[in-house]
């Protein structure tokens, strides 16, 4: 297993839908950051899944809307791995993969080359010590916004109680209504087919009858 993983780790550095981070070289953020419509070769609105694993949602968003752009982000380099070589085996042309720092999106893109952000099923860092590190602290709002131009629609399901409470408290502190909510996607007569996309890790959550709760929200100035 040790061996695959490291054959995967060398293999993203030569697949052309995966760009990583390359710390050795100090001009790489800048020759990235405002590019993405030439790596994509058009000027489509991008939509990024953070924390992508594989890349479920990013994948079947991909299938079902050619005409857009979309970046699974992520730092394991064996998930992009596995969700890459999908995307290249299906010849999706309107998808690549990001593997950096998620704290450090900002560096990455350019202010309003990202439209939407989808958050799905992140680590949900139950140390209250680490709360800054989940991906709908204030800190990542303000970073989102930075890359969304000011304006844009965040889009999250989880699992998680602890972290479903933590997201609806900092929208109260900044402000923000959310402008869908649903406790319970799937005993939910919700009509909205992107929510019945099943990545690995809700597939997991539903087998044990865990709940999986969803928020979308408008991120403003």
């Amino acid at each position: 297993m040790a061996k695959e993983k490291l054959f995967r780790y060398e293999a993203i550095n030569h697949m052309p839908n995966v760009i990583q981070m390359e710390s050795k070289d100090p001009t790489w953020v800048a020759s990235v950051k405002g590019t993405w419509s030439t790596i994509f070769g058009n000027d489509r609105p991008i939509t990024l899944e953070l924390a992508c694993g594989k890349g479920d949602y990013a994948l079947e968003l991909a299938r079902r809307f050619p005409d857009l752009n979309f970046i699974g982000v992520d730092l394991k380099g064996d998930r992009i791995f596995k969700g890459a070589t999908i995307a290249r085996n299906e010849g999706l042309t309107n998808i690549r993969f990001l593997r950096i720092y998620i704290d450090h999106i900002e560096n990455y893109f350019a202010p309003g080359e990202v439209s939407d952000i989808w958050i799905t099923f992140p680590d949900p860092y139950l140390n209250e010590q680490k709360k800054n590190k989940r991906l709908t602290a204030s800190v990542f709002l303000d970073r989102y916004r930075t890359i969304m131009g000011g304006r844009g629609t965040i889009r999250f399901k989880t699992d998680d109680p602890t972290l479903d409470d933590f997201t609806m408290e900092v929208l109260v502190n900044q402000g923000i209504t959310p402008t869908v909510r649903i406790e319970d996607v799937h005993r939910t007569n919700h009509g909205n087919p992107l929510l019945d996309i099943i990545t690995f890790y809700e597939s997991k959550h539903l087998q044990k009858g865990l709940r999986i709760r969803y928020t979308e929200w408008v991120l403003g100035t």
